[in-house]
């Protein structure tokens, strides 16, 4: 029961309210994660059908740049809740936070299932599903974290 006391205290819940407002932030990322992948495999089965199915990684590549704004728009507008201002920091913050799970949750699997095991390039995108509980966690901590200050215990100058 410890462990699990400590991984909550990192995801910040702390009581029951903390917990709904997590799954809340979870769900309603995954809706957003949901429209993202439709706009990225959108992009990438046109380039492959239409264009030539062997650029299935500059495929998969264009269709990451082109939805990575969309998913900032809309977590940045209704999940994390963020301010209008410093949009080009988040932003890029955004693409730095999904590209570790994009290159090995979707870029590395999809080569080694089309080059290395003979699997269609219509079929490869799947793989990209297993990234989206990464992807919340890293956006969540990371490049939708709050800017406060955090002062240590002992370090205020209140008396």
């Amino acid at each position: 029961m410890n462990i699990i006391k400590k991984i909550l205290k990192k995801l910040n819940i702390h009581n029951k309210e903390d917990f709904k407002h997590f799954v809340l932030q979870f769900i309603k990322f995954g809706i957003i994660g949901v429209s993202n992948t439709l706009i990225s495999w959108g992009i990438y089965y046109v380039i492959i059908i239409f264009v030539n199915a062997n650029w299935y990684i500059g495929a998969s590549i264009i269709g990451f740049i082109v939805s990575v704004p969309n998913s900032y728009y809309w977590n940045n507008k209704y999940v994390f809740n963020k301010a209008d201002k410093g949009h080009i920091k988040t932003l890029l913050k955004t693409y730095l936070a999904y590209s570790p799970a994009f290159l090995f949750g979707t870029l590395v699997p999809m080569y080694i299932g089309i080059a290395k095991l003979g699997i269609s390039p219509l079929y490869a995108p799947v793989v990209m599903v297993i990234s989206i509980p990464l992807n919340f966690l890293i956006n969540k901590f990371w490049a939708f974290r709050d800017q406060k200050l955090v002062v240590k215990e002992g370090d205020s100058n209140e008396n």
